[in-house]
């Protein structure tokens, strides 16, 4: 049976993990979740490649694929790893980039790592639409222990967009997968909410030469 690890430093590689064992019951997915130091994944880049490089050292040349799930680490360093450690297949949630051309107002929920780098301005640039910027650190944390209140995120949300009236959602960070459906409620049905798990799964597949769900090889 192939092997995938998924790595993150919190909850959304839970939900992600969950996911893939869900679309993918022909492999084996390894959970390799840095809970210990969540809090150092948001600190910037270099910290968090060193954390991610620590956690899934033992993993590497013993699997076949390694998910990186952390936003900040797959936008950041996922060409890094692939360069040094060549004989290991990499892939990672990268920013979700609406569909069409139509000139919609997007918010991105994201962390104020991610949104410091340069690939996330590149992302913003690509994108040609007017962008919002939502940091949402002080949620993960919640996320993580189950403690993020509706109110709250209502509450936010409404801050964030008193002067601004998005269209359309990215979600930057794994976790808040977990809250999708209470984002959908509070932003309106006409509002398009998206992820990176659809597509990340789809490179997984490509990278493992495999259909989703089925184990046949392509």
């Amino acid at each position: 049976m192939l092997k995938v690890v998924v790595f993150d430093s919190g909850f959304g590689g839970e939900l992600f993990a969950d996911y893939f064992e869900e679309e993918m019951p022909v492999v084996e997915v390894i959970r390799v979740i840095d809970w210990r130091n969540a809090n150092g994944y948001l600190k910037g880049s270099q910290t968090a490649r060193k954390l991610a490089r620590e956690a899934i050292r033992p993993y590497i040349g013993r699997v076949d694929l390694i998910v990186i799930a952390n936003q900040l680490v797959s936008i950041t360093s996922l060409k890094y790893f692939r360069r040094k450690y060549r004989g290991q297949k990499f892939i990672g949630l990268g920013l979700k980039e609406p569909e069409g051309f139509l000139p919609r107002e997007v918010l991105v929920l994201t962390t104020r790592a991610v949104a410091q780098t340069i690939n996330y301005k590149m992302f913003l640039f690509r994108m040609k639409r007017k962008v919002g910027t939502m940091t949402v650190d002080e949620w993960l944390g919640k996320i993580d222990d189950g403690e993020l209140s509706t109110g709250e995120v209502e509450d936010a949300v409404r801050l964030a967009t008193r002067s601004f009236r998005p269209e359309e959602v990215v979600l930057a960070a794994s976790q808040l997968v977990d809250i999708k459906r209470e984002l959908q409620e509070i932003m309106g049905r006409n509002v398009k909410i998206y992820d990176s798990f659809r597509d990340t799964l789809r490179k997984a597949c490509k990278a493992l030469g495999i259909r989703g769900g089925t184990g046949k090889k392509r």
